[in-house]
């Protein structure tokens, strides 16, 4: 009966164990299949081999696209955005501030609509310039208190104000009137911000009431702008005073008198208002709008540059702002723009208050170099390139001899959207190769817009200290992959190439174009920079399945193609490839 019994136990516990025996092993073998990133056989794959020490870096813009920052970055970079200070300084000496009104989010539109003129300064207190502003700005709040109010706004606490106000630098000051606000474009001292307020707070519009004193105004300004009108004080004058208060680099007149307005080209018995703006270098222009501020204003800001900008890092600014967008840019040297600007400014009388001319003077040091790099123009020119100026910053090259009917044809396409864009490009490489494909603007359709590829691209920048960090690690992950027909791991050169479809927002981005949907926008590789990270980001995305051949095995993948002439070779190379890592 014990026998028995013990018979009896020992198959039950036996049953027991064998049967947690299949439930663990069932458990294990679904946890095996569940785990990783969902890259299907990923887990049959022994990843071994390809483990490395990651790149130290995980983002994909720690450094900002651009070129080199010892060099020009950026076209709008010559519009002064203000000066940051990243280090801290010594504590500034106490300022007397009192006449300067601390605002923040809680009073500041309050203030501001409370004041005919109120004067913002927005700073860091870390900043040198802030604090070196700080005594004069103090002064000046003193010296005007009766009529004018400064205040000022700490703009590391009061990060909603400062993006309101597009502060891109301390210190940032602007100019309020009636609520309304301009930048403030003059010097930093108590003086040269008093005598700015002084001449913004008085009348704006000056009246002129003889021909006498016409000729003296045509005589002594470059440009000015002039209201016939039927009145010196009714509501067309008041819309012409408060545009000219927000028009800081034009001087503003208004006249009644017939004979004033006959001697600046304007019919006396023409329909008042009438407004002008008179250039001593080119045709008048004449306002054909409703009679506001708003359109006065954006009248004046179309019209009042020269036909033919010369490109200074001093007139940037006054072309960044302007409410066109849309620029013809001249690059020539001081030599050949004695025969080709001619020709330039006599096309840009055609399209005055439609687009802005620009010369770009390539033998100028300062501005020549920087500026023809960053459109990716090269040699001595002359060269005429249309921009866009807005957020898809598009540039198009004219070809053929530059004459008045050609840049006129060239600059209609433009107006009409007719013009094939121009591409930055690097020569196309005579032999491409190696592990890593070099894509460069004029191939980057064939190479990566190739719809039976898929596609790993490095947009990279060379002085940017993560792309080098990042090559041995891509480079590693080429030369496994480098069978794989079906895939092609590349790098283009950001700074010297561009595309439609290789966006940066820094460097290096990663991105991915996965084969067979090459219209749709490219995956970011936000992953790890390791060769496995890599690895597994382009298996889980590619179009077309493949596996990865382990160094030193015989098997291939079915994408991993390779003659009888190099097998060895290839052998003999994953070897090494193991020894590596």
């Amino acid at each position: 009966m014990v026998n028995t019994r013990s018979l009896l136990l020992f198959l039950l516990i036996s049953s027991l164990l064998a049967f947690n025996f299949v439930i663990a092993a069932s458990k294990n073998h679904l946890q095996q299949h569940h785990d990783g990133d969902g890259d299907g056989d990923d887990d049959d794959e022994d990843l071994s081999f390809l483990d490395d020490e990651p790149t130290p870096h995980s983002d994909h813009d720690d450094d900002e696209g651009g070129l080199d920052p010892d060099e020009f970055e950026g076209y709008d970079d010559h519009h002064d955005a203000g000066e940051e200070e990243e280090e801290e300084d010594p504590p500034a000496p106490e300022v007397d501030d009192k006449d300067v009104v601390v605002l923040t989010g809680g009073n500041f539109s309050h203030f501001v609509s409370g004041n005919k003129h109120v004067m913002v300064e927005f700073y860091a207190p870390w900043c040198g310039h802030c604090q070196a502003l700080a005594p004069e700005y103090a002064a000046a709040a003193t010296e005007l208190k009766e009529d004018v109010a400064l205040a000022k706004v700490d703009a590391t606490d009061e990060n909603d104000l400062a993006e309101k106000y597009d502060v891109q630098g301390f210190p940032t000051i602007i100019f309020f009137i009636d609520g309304v606000h301009i930048p403030y474009p003059a010097g930093r001292t108590k003086d040269a911000i008093v005598d700015w307020i002084k001449k913004k707070i008085q009348p704006a519009v000056q009246n002129i009431t003889t021909a006498e004193e016409a000729e003296k105004i045509l005589m002594s300004e470059n440009k000015f702008v002039l209201g016939f009108l039927d009145s010196l004080v009714d509501a067309n004058s008041q819309e012409l005073a408060a545009a000219a208060q927000l028009e800081d680099s034009m001087t503003f007149y208004q006249t009644t008198t017939p004979d004033v307005a006959k001697f600046f080209h304007i019919d006396p018995k023409a329909k008042r208002p009438t407004l002008v703006l008179v250039k001593k270098d080119t045709d008048n222009s004449y306002f054909d709008g409703q009679f506001t501020k708003s359109s006065i204003l954006d009248f004046v800001s179309a019209n009042k540059l020269p036909l033919v900008n010369i490109f200074t890092r001093e007139n940037a600014p006054t072309i960044f702002e302007n409410p066109i967008k849309k620029q013809i840019l001249l690059f020539a040297s001081s030599k050949d723009s004695e025969k080709v600007l001619p020709p330039f400014k006599e096309a840009a009388k055609l399209f005055k208050g439609k687009l802005i001319f620009v010369y770009v003077e390539m033998d100028n040091e300062d501005i020549g170099k920087p500026v023809s790099d960053y459109f990716g123009v090269t040699g001595n020119g002359p060269n005429v390139l249309a921009y866009s100026g807005n957020e898809d910053a598009k540039k198009f090259m004219l070809d053929g001899e530059l004459t008045v009917d050609s840049i006129k044809a060239f600059s209609q396409g433009f107006l009409e959207d007719k013009l094939k864009p121009f591409y930055k490009s690097d020569p196309i490489p005579e032999t491409n190769d190696e592990d890593v494909k070099i894509v460069v603007g004029n191939n980057f359709d064939e190479i990566v817009l190739d719809e039976s590829k898929d596609v790993l691209l490095e947009i990279y920048a060379p002085w940017c200290g993560h792309c080098q960090a990042l090559e041995p690690t891509y480079n590693k992950l080429a030369k496994h992959l480098r069978n794989i027909d079906s895939l092609v791991i590349a790098k283009m050169d950001g700074t010297t190439n561009e595309h439609p479809r290789a966006r940066s927002d820094g460097f290096p981005t990663i991105v991915f174009f996965p084969a067979g949907n090459k219209s749709f926008d490219p995956i970011t590789a936000d992953t790890d920079r390791t060769v496995v990270a890599l690895y597994k980001f382009i298996k889980k995305n590619a179009s077309i399945p493949f596996k990865l051949q382990k160094p030193g095995s015989s098997i291939k993948s079915d994408n991993a193609v390779e003659t009888d002439g190099s097998a060895k070779n290839e052998k003999t190379d994953d070897a090494s490839v193991k020894d590596e890592l």
